[in-house]
This record gives structure tokens, sequence and C-alpha cells, in this order.
């Protein structure tokens, strides 16, 4: 969601071409009702959205508005200085010459990595403490909500999910992104009519490959789902809520009863989009399959074996318009 971690983009042309967009409202998940009926929702959500929106979530509107006022104040200093930070990009994204109307900041969300940032130049110096405890947060959000995807599956083991983004050596990525407005703020205001409509591709068009991911934006317009081809779904932003969606190796783990959905990020034309994204990611060694409750005579397993550094070494390899996680459905499957 919003860039899934990697630093790759779908090729395709900045500006958005005319398309058919359908406005939808994504299903609300309150994580303080009654624990059946919220495995429930969030199953249903998964399997006919891909994404959901959670409240009450827990985690602190503090520890919240800190990692916002972090991530804002690191956007408005100067390119010349951003760029002095290895992990920040700007509209360059990947290695294909793919470009986006974005500027990004990545960085790994495993606490011995998050230290490191102390050390390093034009960083505030509590920019460390404010990302360890932002990703604190959304990882035990993240871990929560698993274990309620495996209950709500009838799972035994509710923790062979939550457990891989537990683990120290778990891959799991934070990544601020900042969508500048597509017009100069000089622009005359005849310029905001509906009728001229500046909207540009912020990340393109994919799906994110790891196990789950947890977005905060600001209150402003830009993500996109895609349901079907050829529809693009405008989700609103809710500032109360943490946005939720499936990943490619959730979709593999649950059997294809999870839909990791395609989606992308436009620009606003008169106001700037920030995000943070938390993408719940295993060891690099770990094998994904779906375990054996969910695979059964009348759905076979969809998917063969594989390890997360296989399937991350071909998401780095293909643009992100390709489906990637075709390549290892079991073939048997697919005739």
């Amino acid at each position: 969601m919003d860039g899934f971690g990697l630093d790759m983009v779908v090729a395709s042309p900045i500006s958005i071409k005319s398309e058919k967009i359908l406005p939808i409202d994504l299903p609300v998940v309150d994580l303080s009702r009654e624990r059946s009926m919220v495995t429930k929702l969030i199953v249903r959500a998964c399997e006919e959205y891909g994404f959901f929106n959670v409240i009450n979530h827990g985690v602190p509107c503090d520890t919240i508005a800190k990692m916002e006022e972090a991530a804002s104040d690191f956007f408005t200093k100067p390119v010349a200085q951003k760029k002095q930070l290895p992990l920040y990009g700007c509209k360059n994204i990947g290695f294909n010459g793919d470009m986006g109307e974005i500027e990004y900041l990545l960085l790994s969300a495993n606490p011995p990595s998050i230290t490191h940032f102390n050390n390093i130049s034009n960083m505030p110096s509590n920019f460390s403490a404010t990302v360890s405890a932002y990703t604190d947060g959304v990882r035990e959000l993240a871990c929560e909500i698993l274990e309620l995807m495996a209950e709500g599956l009838g799972v035994p083991d509710i923790w062979f999910l939550s457990r891989l983004i537990r683990e120290v050596d778990s891959d799991s990525v934070l990544r601020f992104n900042h969508y500048p407005p597509t017009l100069n703020k000089d622009c005359k205001d005849k310029d905001k009519s509906p009728s001229h409509n500046h909207t540009k591709v912020g990340f393109g068009e994919h799906s994110d490959p790891q196990i789950l991911t947890i977005l905060r934006s600001n209150d402003v317009d830009g993500l996109q789902i895609s349901l079907q081809d050829g529809v693009w779904n405008p989700v609103a932003p809710d500032p109360s809520a943490f946005c939720v969606n499936v990943g490619d190796l959730l979709q593999v783990m649950t059997n294809g009863r999870f839909v990791s959905v395609r989606h992308r990020a436009v620009t606003n034309s008169h106001k700037s989009r920030m995000s943070v994204a938390y993408f719940g990611g295993p060891p690099l060694d770990a094998c994904i399959v779906a375990p054996s409750v969910l695979v059964t005579p009348q759905r076979p397993s969809l998917f063969k074996p594989f390890t997360w550094a296989e399937y991350k070494k071909v998401t780095y390899s293909m643009r992100l318009g390709e489906r990637r996680i075709d390549l290892f459905r079991n073939c048997t499957q697919l005739e």
C-alpha cells in the first residue's frame, strides 16, 4: 500500500488517463467489539475487499501524532539535505527508470536497525525514539489482527502468521511517503475548478508482497484500489483509523481465501499528502505455505511452497504491473 516497501514503482505514465472511477467505502472494524464478531468481520473484509479500516486499535494518539510530526519535519527539509540520506528517494524510484510524483524515506522496521538512526546526520535526536515507539505500536496491532484472522479462519495455531513478524530477523519495513500537490501554489483560483484535473500517479499500480500492511495517512485523498480490472475505487481517508490490507504472502498462506488487491496512490491538486506504511514481512528464510487446515479436497493447495527470499527476489526483478504471485501457483491448479 502506498508503495510496498521496496525501491520500485510500476512503469506507467505519470499523468492519469481517463479511467472508470467508482468511490468505495471500506469496511470498518471496531477492535473493541466482541471478539467472535470482530474475527468474522475481518475475514469477510479480507475475502471481499482485501482492505479494511480499524478503529479503537490501541495505538496511542500521542505516539501517532509524534510520528507524523517527525515525518512532516523531515519532508520540509531542503532537498539537498534530504538527499544526504541514502534511504531517501525522490521521483526516480527503482532500477528501471520508473517515475512517480513522490518522495519517500525507507527504513527497516526492526529495533536493531532503528537505533542506528540516532547516528545519522540531519535527523533530529529524538527521531529514533519516535520511530521505535510508533513501530512497536503498529507491529503489535498487526500481530493482533493476524491472530484474529487465524482464529476467524479456524486455524488451531492462531500465531502461525503473527510469529513471523515477531521474529528478531523479520524483514519488516517502515516507509514514509510524501506526495506534493500537483499544482504550483501560485496557480490562479480558476484552476481549482473540477474541470481542471491535475491528478497524477504518485505511486503506480501494485500489490504489496509482504504479509500485511498497516497504513496511516493524513486527511487527504489519494489511495485507490482496483477490485476489478479497469475500475479504480478511491478510498476516503479516515484520520481516526488505520487502513489494513492483505499482502501477497497472506494470500498464499490463506490458500487464496484472502485477496491481495492491486492499488495505487495518486496526487491531490492542491494539498500535500503524507502516509506512513508498516509492511509486516517474515524472515528471509521463512517458508511460505498455507496450514493444512486450509487445504482440503474441495480446495487443494493453490501455491507451491517458497521462501520470502525467493519471492522478494522475483519482486525486485519484475515490474509491478506484472502479477508476480501467479509464478508460484501450482501448475495442476491452472489446468
